[in-house]
């Protein structure tokens, strides 16, 4: 295809990049060797500015933890879970499993048990680093897992002095903070294994085409598996991202990091993006409006990475205006469509730019971004990035390019894209061909390069930018005893872009209620899965052959709303 798209780059945006040919973690070392006082990261306190760490400390802790991983019998190629929040110890932990040449699996807290213990098993983790919050299911789970060391950090550790002492007295015992682990084997106390081990960097080579990460998706199929990246996918897409966002500069810029760090967004454009620039992370453990609004206003973050449903948040709080949030010059939002309206709202009260992405955890993290400064086209997830190349090709046999204008599955050839599907060599076959990533997702492109998402091949649902795959959810409600069948579908959300909706037929004779279902889903689903609407059927649409058309119940839903939002004659 014709890289039609490359003269509507904004002025100083490279076609090329020219990428280094060094690990990850090499990122960290530069930006502690030229700017070690620096602040790497702060974790906002209540009373106060809260807790700082410079990038000479960042580098330093994240050497000491390397070299206690060591110590533990953690290899090149092991691979080490981290089940944290974004906080100080998230990003010293990520850059010392990469300093070792060991992988990081981040697993998503909101995952149940059940989900947890599947991950770990199929990523084979010996080794996990835990908040103590979450202490007790790994506890739980490490009979029915290969773990052999838990590293146990608290919160607490990333507060201010005030903040803990408080914390200590009123939350740690009534929320579930405080454990014990005297005499349990293999199991240690992060704060402790810091203090223990040299700031020396570890004494291990590792290469730019080492893996550096297990990043957990549902594929093509809605099984999880493991999207293997490299270090080299990983800097690749950090530089792209950098030279795509004009404008600002390394060492000055203040990024707020409220994306999940375990999600492949915000661990590439969230914290590898502002390590490589030197630039201060404010991290929050999670998005609440008003939490968030009042660290814009004390922090004045200038870059703030998120998804759809934050901006819309922002935008309709009450008394938005009251908050100066001046401070921001550029977001990139990604994991779902963003509405035109909500772009414009945000963009009047910040006054920064808001664009864009697209992207997977097959390539991580983004493909595709609108121009900060350029032409932007309504319902476009905008331009490939440098070095990325695309086409569009038939449904049926993925062979035949095609022509602008025509809807087809969207294909990539870039230095970011995975090596493939940890243990699943039929699925990375499927969707590594010939050097091209097929991305399930239906797409089309316009004469000018710009690239517009029609429909997704794959049945994925994505709601406040999470991934959610209809089989995970049909899977669990299979095993309620009153269901017959069962179809899970994302329908239209204002807010979250789509939501779960279970479509179920009951057994003969069996009575159940919408509460009886989502309280079964609770136990066995995270949260961010569970679905919001019920609907009991007598019998679920079919193909002849007898597959449910999960589109034809989209559609219904899709006919309902705009029957509801026509205005009565």
């Amino acid at each position: 295809m014709e890289k039609s798209w490359l003269k509507h780059y904004d002025p100083g945006v490279p076609h090329t990049i020219e990428y280094p040919r060094v690990p990850l973690h090499r990122f960290l070392e530069q930006s502690a060797e030229k700017y070690p006082d620096k602040i790497a990261t702060i974790f906002p306190g209540r009373f106060n500015d809260g807790t700082r760490l410079t990038y000479a400390d960042l580098n330093r802790q994240a050497n000491r933890l390397a070299n206690a991983l060591l110590a533990l019998g953690v290899k090149k190629g092991d691979r080490v879970a981290l089940l944290l929040p974004n906080c100080h110890q998230f990003v010293i932990s990520y850059y010392a499993i990469l300093k070792i040449g060991a992988i990081v699996v981040a697993t998503n807290p909101l995952y149940s048990p059940r989900e947890m213990e599947q991950q770990l098993n199929d990523a084979g983790a010996e080794t996990i680093i835990v908040l103590s919050l979450f202490y007790r299911t790994i506890a739980k789970l490490r009979d029915k897992t290969k773990l052999k060391n838990v590293v146990v950090t608290s919160i607490k550790e990333s507060l201010p002095s005030l903040t803990r002492i408080l914390f200590t007295l009123f939350k740690e015992r009534k929320e579930g903070h405080k454990i014990d682990i005297r005499g349990q084997a293999h199991t240690y106390l992060y704060r402790d294994l810091l203090s223990q081990y040299p700031p020396q960097a570890p004494d291990v080579e590792v290469d730019p085409k080492d893996i550096a990460i297990f990043q957990y998706t549902g594929g093509t199929t809605g099984v999880p598996k493991a999207a293997v990246a490299t270090h080299y996918n990983l800097v690749a897409n950090t530089l792209q991202i950098h030279h795509w966002l004009k404008g600002i500069k390394d060492g000055d810029d203040l990024f707020l990091t409220v994306m999940p760090l375990f999600h492949a967004y915000g661990m590439v454009v969230a914290m590898s993006l502002p390590v490589y620039m030197a630039s201060t992370m404010v991290l929050l453990p999670r998005f609440e409006t008003d939490q968030v609004l009042k660290t814009i206003k004390r922090y004045k973050p200038t870059l703030f990475p998120g998804v759809p449903t934050m901006y819309v948040a922002i935008n309709n709080y009450p008394q938005v205006r009251k908050y100066n949030l001046r401070s921001i010059k550029v977001c990139v939002s990604g994991g779902a469509p963003l509405p035109v309206e909500v772009q414009q709202r945000f963009e009047e009260l910040t006054g920064g730019k808001l664009v864009e992405g697209y992207g997977l955890s097959e390539a991580p993290v983004a493909t595709h971004v609108t121009p900060v400064s350029g032409l932007r086209k309504k319902g476009s997830m905008g331009l490939p990035l440098p070095d990325v190349e695309v086409k569009i090709v038939d449904l049926d046999t993925g062979e035949v390019e095609l022509p602008v204008g025509e809807a087809g599955e969207l294909a990539i050839r870039a230095p970011q894209v995975m090596q493939g599907y940890w243990n699943s060599p039929e699925e990375t076959d499927q969707v590594l061909r010939s050097g091209w990533l097929y991305t399930g997702d239906i797409a089309k492109v316009d004469e000018d390069g710009y690239f517009s998402i029609v429909d997704r091949k794959k049945e994925m649902i994505i709601a406040g930018g999470y991934n959610i795959y209809p089989r995970e959810i049909e899977e669990v409600l299979y095993e309620h005893p009153k269901v017959k069948e069962v179809v899970a579908a994302g329908i239209p959300d204002e807010y979250r872009g789509e939501t779960v909706k279970a479509y179920i037929v009951l057994r003969e004779g069996e009575t159940a209620t919408p509460e009886e279902i989502v309280e079964f889903c609770r136990e066995r689903l995270a949260k961010y899965k569970i679905p919001k609407l019920i609907e009991f059927r007598k019998e679920l649409p079919k193909t002849a052959i007898g597959k449910v058309l999960r589109r034809i119940l989209v559609e219904e839903e899709k006919a309902k709303k705009a029957q509801h939002q026509t205005p009565q004659q």
